[in-house]
């Protein structure tokens, strides 16, 4: 994921369907760890955007 936020990527979301976690790389800031959400927002990068996950665990 360093890679793609080295290459101008703002918003990497990489999920762990195993564990049930979402982390979450935006450019120039700490990755967050989320566990198990029912969504995603994509704000400010994608506003309005929405990823609902309540069928994908």
């Amino acid at each position: 994921m360093q890679e793609y936020l080295d290459n101008g990527v703002k918003l990497g979301w990489l999920f762990n369907r195993l564990a049930k976690q979402v982390e979450i790389y935006k450019s120039g800031k700490p990755k967050v760890v989320l566990e198990q959400p029912n969504k995603l927002l994509g704000e400010p990068i994608l506003p309005n955007f929405v990823l609902s996950l309540d069928s994908f665990w």
